[in-house]
């Protein structure tokens, strides 16, 4: 039989259907272009159909926009014991994909088993502790940001995060450019938690960090035996453990040439191979890759693969560096700031109007890493309740003269004078009132009418 409506429409299949659903919660048959073949009363009632109602030929997604039933048919893997929403009332489901004695998947089906989830405590709560185990070896990365977790309103942040938006709902290739300490990372964890395959997991990793001489089963996994000190059993690479979810290649440009033939493999035929195997093994995974170089340059230079580039540039998204999204910085300060008290358990500090003053002026080679590692270091060099420009480092480029050398009372003054500049640049910005001023750099207001009192006692 090469069609599944052949297969539902025989008798003897319309009693194995409703065998099967006397055994669930409720069950459904697609064809292979995801319309609805068949659907039990009890799947009816749990998203409130009428009994008497034939949702036969409707697209699966117009009834349940939730439903995974497409993957399963575009994969060919079956999906056990997932989770999904039905009416706001979470299930237990299971999907099969149905296929031919070619092979080939003519449609799928699907049950609930279970529309009450506290029985099922005790197994989630060993699947919880069996994930646990595998991110503590490091087997499995979990997705810990979403794109809201990406802080900032300047114009370049909002365009990154309408991109970022964009991109969640293709599933498709993404490649991320920007310097180093952007948060390619973080942006790559946002879009896989943006997107459908946000329930599957997310495995990421450096090509840069890997010796090449274990890159290859590191990524595509080893067969038994395959080297010397392999596993008997073999290795699982990161390709299979993120069947179903996203691959994050960072650093995408230190991948060796020889594996970027296998990576191409993947991209174009959905198919992985493990070292020494000679088995194809099919895969669903979706890879963002990220680099701080010039592909396009490595390719004319004989360093990157050609077809693989365009393979992967797809949807190119380029994260912008700190120094241009500078309106930025005194959130991404806060929040930081906050961030490493509340982990370090320090007393609670605040940033100077010279400190904040300081750091929207300097450059930012290391962009958003090196400005966390800046707060770092300014709540432990700290003396006062504030933390002063010196503290985070700003006299570490200032040019070491013999002859002219300010003295510690020059630097004080000057301190002192840009932190004036800073408050009285505030106040009229908020057009006289200090209260909103004291707020926007983020010190107390009886803070603020010290610095003034100072300055007019000076």
């Amino acid at each position: 039989m090469d069609s599944l409506r052949e297969l539902i429409d025989q008798d003897n299949n319309h009693n194995l259907l409703d065998l099967l659903s006397s055994l669930c919660q409720g069950s459904i048959a697609v064809d292979e272009n995801c319309n609805i073949l068949w659907m039990s009363n009890a799947y009816k009632e749990l998203i409130d159909i009428a009994p008497d109602v034939d949702p036969t030929g409707c697209h699966v997604e117009q009834l349940l926009p939730t439903t995974q039933l497409p993957r399963v048919i575009k994969s060919g893997k079956p999906s056990f014991v997932d989770l999904m929403q039905i009416k706001h009332r979470w299930c237990v489901v299971t999907r099969l994909p149905i296929k031919n004695e070619n092979q080939q998947t003519i449609g799928a089906i699907g049950f609930v088993f279970y529309d009450d989830l506290e029985s099922l405590q005790p197994l989630f709560d060993k699947f919880a502790r069996l994930r646990r185990k595998f991110e503590d070896e490091k087997i499995l990365r979990p997705s810990r940001y979403a794109l809201d977790d990406m802080l900032g309103r300047s114009q370049p942040t909002e365009l990154l995060r309408r991109q970022a938006l964009r991109a969640a709902q293709l599933d498709t290739t993404l490649l991320l450019l920007g310097e180093t300490g952007t948060g390619k990372e973080l942006l790559a964890q946002g879009i896989h938690h943006a997107s459908t395959r946000r329930s599957a997991p997310f495995v990421g990793i450096n090509m840069g960090a890997l010796p090449e001489a274990l890159a290859e089963a590191e990524l595509f996994g080893s067969a038994p035996g395959a080297y010397t000190g392999a596993n008997s059993k073999g290795r699982i690479g990161k390709v299979q453990l993120a069947d179903g979810g996203t691959l994050f290649l960072d650093e995408i440009a230190e991948m060796p040439l020889a594996m970027q033939t296998k990576l191409l493999r993947v991209l174009q035929e959905r198919e992985v191979e493990a070292l020494g195997s000679n088995r194809l093994e099919k895969v669903d995974v979706r890879i963002i890759a990220a680099t701080a170089k010039d592909l396009r340059e490595l390719v004319e230079k004989g360093l990157f693969r050609e077809d693989l580039y365009y393979r992967l540039n797809v949807l190119p998204i380029k994260l912008p560096p700190l120094r241009e999204r500078r309106e930025d910085i005194p959130e991404l300060s806060q929040h930081m700031l906050q961030q490493i008290q509340h982990q370090s358990q320090l007393p609670e500090l605040s940033l100077s109007p010279a400190a904040y003053e300081w750091l929207k002026s300097y450059h930012w080679p290391g962009n958003i890493r090196e400005l966390r590692n800046r707060i770092e270091r300014g709540c432990v060099m700290a003396e006062g309740e504030f933390i002063e420009a010196n503290d985070l480092g700003a006299l570490d480029d200032l040019p070491h003269t013999t002859s002219n050398q300010p003295t510690a009372t020059d630097l004080k003054s000057k301190r002192a004078q840009t932190e004036i500049d800073a408050i009285k640049q505030a106040i009229q910005s908020c057009n006289g009132n200090k209260t909103a001023a004291a707020k926007m750099l983020g010190i107390s207001r009886a803070s603020l009418y010290l610095h003034l009192n100072k300055a007019s006692n000076n």
